[in-house]
């Protein structure tokens, strides 16, 4: 005690000891938020999170308001709900676009967030995909609101892979270099001139819905690579909920692992593959009981 409070004033004392309270509140009201939030999802959804998964996802929360503090602090509108009714689609179909975002009011100035749970180099290597959808909730705000908007911008909550490898190493100095690094924040050109293009793509894909068309990528498709050399299987249908009930990805999931010194992956998979032959009920069941966890996917994945 005597080192910590040598040469300093009693007001640097008393401030140092004010900003450790608050933050122990901080860090209390988020532990109990978080266990409210996923006692409603689990009832919800009826489905529930392994200790060791919820004390992860804790800490993504946790890492997420170090490295965004500034910008939470500032947000004054929170999961703003943006519509835009009475669309056609090319074949005459009606549908809605709903979105939901952040805003921030300082000043004469007005910035709208979009927070996405992917990584921001993948948001940085298919940004034309995110201008898209954050264009039209642009267009929602200032045209259908009739209020200023000033900047558009995606957060990208899934932190570097060696931001994770520095926390499961335990390694504080290397968080704290990492965690310097990470740009989670990335500015977004707003179009108008891109608005009524995107709402038609909108429209072609409810049509493609509608019809039943559900087309998935070829093997070409899956393969290709993007600027930072990720597979499209691995940067897309990995966030797809679907995936193990795709026949494309099944397929090139599984000439993945049969290339990966991962050999625990391959019974999954023909269990996966015998699941077909049964009911849809007990079908979805097995996929869901029996697909890989997100490690041991991204590790086959990567590995090519």
């Amino acid at each position: 005690m005597k080192k910590k409070i040598l040469g300093k004033s009693r007001e640097q004392i008393r401030k140092e000891r004010e900003i450790e309270r608050i933050e122990r509140k901080i860090e209390d009201f988020m532990i109990s938020r978080f266990d409210q939030n996923y006692e409603i999802l689990s009832l919800t959804y009826g489905r529930g999170l392994a200790e060791d998964v919820k004390d992860t996802a804790l800490q993504q929360v946790w890492i997420y308001w170090q490295k965004m503090r500034e910008v939470a602090k500032r947000v004054t509108e929170t999961e703003v709900k943006l519509i835009l009714p009475n669309q056609k689609t090319p074949e005459g179909r009606p549908f809605t676009i709903e979105g939901v975002v952040d805003i921030v009011r300082e000043k004469d100035k007005t910035i709208m967030y979009d927070i996405k749970t992917h990584a921001a180099e993948d948001v940085k290597s298919n940004q034309e995909f995110y201008e898209k959808q954050l264009n039209v909730y642009a267009y929602i705000w200032q045209t259908l609101r009739s209020q200023q908007l000033d900047e558009t911008a995606i957060i990208a909550t899934s932190y570097p892979k060696a931001l994770k490898e520095a926390i499961v190493a335990e390694d504080e100095k290397a968080q704290e270099t990492e965690l310097a690094k990470w740009e989670p924040l990335i500015p977004i050109e707003f179009s108008q001139e891109r608005v009524e293009q995107t709402i038609e793509l909108f429209g072609e894909v409810v049509d493609c819905i509608e019809a039943g068309k559900f087309n998935p990528p070829t093997q070409k498709v899956l393969r290709e690579r993007d600027f930072y050399k990720r597979q499209f299987a691995s940067r897309v249908c990995r966030n797809c909920d679907a995936r193990f009930s795709c026949d494309a990805y099944l397929t090139y999931y599984k000439k993945q692992a049969e290339k990966s010194t991962n050999q625990r992956i391959n019974p999954i998979f023909e269990m996966i593959q015998e699941s077909q032959a049964i009911g849809d009920m007990q079908q979805a069941y097995w996929k869901d009981k029996n697909q890989p966890s997100a490690d041991e996917e991204k590790s086959i994945l990567d590995d090519d």
